[in-house]
């Protein structure tokens, strides 16, 4: 019986030819397009995965070529599904995790310039001029700030170089302390000790293999992102509160089921009708159906692992018509989302704004679940660009309603835009934020270089 192909099998293909990496990339372009990958999280595995095998099998070592190769494999990616915004921030982190290498290369190259030179020898133009003073071939610390910081020593310490010798009783006094000429033959002051050991010099040879660490990390964070979430939930989650939530997120989910571990609390379902309701219905009950091939998709099979009814909350289900009816009921409304803009902004499943709408007439807190690799960095004016449509027949059936095919244009909207002003918290991997603050972590994930990725660099 043949599958679909979807995440698991791109991933297989990944390891079953390795050195193909052109292949690869189509296929992923392809599986784009045809959205048999979809959703934030599967976008963005698939993606650092690629990328993971685009610069294994890189051939050049300078970084321009290999920033220039990840932009062009982005743009490609990008092109094949530009709603997917998690697609460009995972290409951004790692632009930035090669960039930073890059920068730790030429601090240390520079750092080889002045320290190999002896005094009075003529340096190239455009090198860093050599320290006020040495002492023993040694520069003074104070130098060697402007580059690094050495790690400080974990306690005082205190020796005697020879029996006339100063006592020394932290680092701080020992680096202002002249070298002793009477040191044993062949040893090393603890300046010349603490200067030895700081040696941030990166070889080019070095940069894919550092780089692929980092891409590694960015592969675990989005593996353990709703764990690390869900680790926050008994901050946010109080006993006998009720929740509203929406869709079928599993990291919502997840950070309901920890709070259940600790907490009892009621949730008050909203169905998604109609794009969403048949896996809602799905996620409460505890039971699923497979795909007609037989294959159902990965993130249905964990997304029915711990029904919410399993860990012993109380779940109601409602129609979305009576959100606004029970609000005042509601203490919480706990929402995931497809991405995050640099405004605050939300794209989340269609129904989130009204919900958000009636929870701020209301006066009832809204806090947002979601990953930092949904932060997006650029700022978005053509907010409906961004909107995906689904089927229409969702909405208008060609059995029931056959009198109106044709006579009318039917929308089925898949995601809402919704204003930052309307959200009260955001809670990702890296702890709660408040809107406002969002642009600072943005700032720290990724280069400003790497804003718009149309720019070569």
């Amino acid at each position: 019986m043949s599958f679909a192909p979807n995440l698991s099998s791109f991933l297989g293909s990944l390891k079953e030819s390795p050195t193909n990496v052109e292949l690869s990339l189509q296929t992923l372009v392809d599986l784009f397009k045809r959205r048999q990958i979809r959703g934030s999280r599967q976008c963005a595995i698939a993606t650092a995965h690629l990328l993971k095998q685009v610069i294994r099998r890189f051939k050049a070592r300078d970084t321009v070529s290999l920033i220039k190769r990840v932009q062009d494999v982005g743009q490609k990616l990008t092109d094949a599904q530009p709603k997917e915004l998690a697609i460009s921030n995972i290409i951004r982190r790692i632009l930035g995790v090669i960039r930073d290498e890059a920068d730790g290369d030429k601090e240390g190259d520079a750092f080889q310039n002045y320290s190999s030179s002896e005094p009075g020898t003529p340096r190239k133009k455009g090198s860093m001029s050599p320290p006020q003073g040495q002492q023993n071939g040694v520069p003074v610390i104070a130098d060697l700030e402007a580059l690094h910081r050495p790690p400080l020593l974990t306690s005082h310490t205190s020796y005697m170089a020879s029996t006339n010798g100063p006592i020394v009783t932290s680092m701080f006094s020992l680096l202002s302390q002249p070298l002793s000429d009477t040191s044993t033959p062949g040893s090393q002051s603890p300046a010349q000790q603490l200067y030895s050991s700081f040696n941030p010099t990166l070889r080019p040879q070095e940069l894919s293999a550092e780089v692929i660490d980092g891409i590694d990390e960015i592969i675990d964070e989005l593996d353990n992102m709703d764990d690390q979430i869900a680790s926050y939930a008994i901050d946010h989650i109080h006993s006998n509160e009720i929740i509203l939530t929406h869709g079928t997120s599993l990291t919502v989910q997840r950070f309901l089921l920890r709070a259940a571990s600790k907490r009892r609390f009621t949730v008050i379902h909203a169905e998604g009708y109609p794009n969403q309701h048949h896996e809602t219905h799905a996620t409460i009950t505890g039971k699923h159906k497979a795909s007609s091939d037989g294959d159902p998709d990965q993130s249905d099979v964990q997304r029915f692992a711990k029904p919410l009814i399993e860990a012993g909350i109380t779940v109601v289900l409602i129609p979305d018509a009576a959100v606004f009816a029970l609000m005042s009921r509601v203490n919480k409304v706990i929402l995931g989302t497809h991405a995050v803009l640099a405004n605050g902004g939300l794209i989340a499943s269609a129904g989130v704004k009204s919900i958000a709408l009636a929870a701020r007439e209301h006066r009832t807190p809204v806090v947002v679940v979601t990953g930092v690799y949904k932060l997006c960095p650029t700022f978005v004016f053509d907010f409906d660009s961004f909107i995906e449509y689904g089927e229409p027949g969702c909405v208008l059936g060609c059995a029931e309603d056959s009198d109106l095919i044709g006579k009318v244009d039917v929308e089925n909207p898949l995601h809402d835009y919704v204003e930052g002003e309307l959200v009260d918290l955001f809670i990702t991997n890296l702890g709660g934020h408040a809107p406002f603050s969002l642009s600072s972590v943005i700032t720290e994930q990724y280069r400003s270089e790497d804003t718009d990725l149309a720019v070569g660099n």
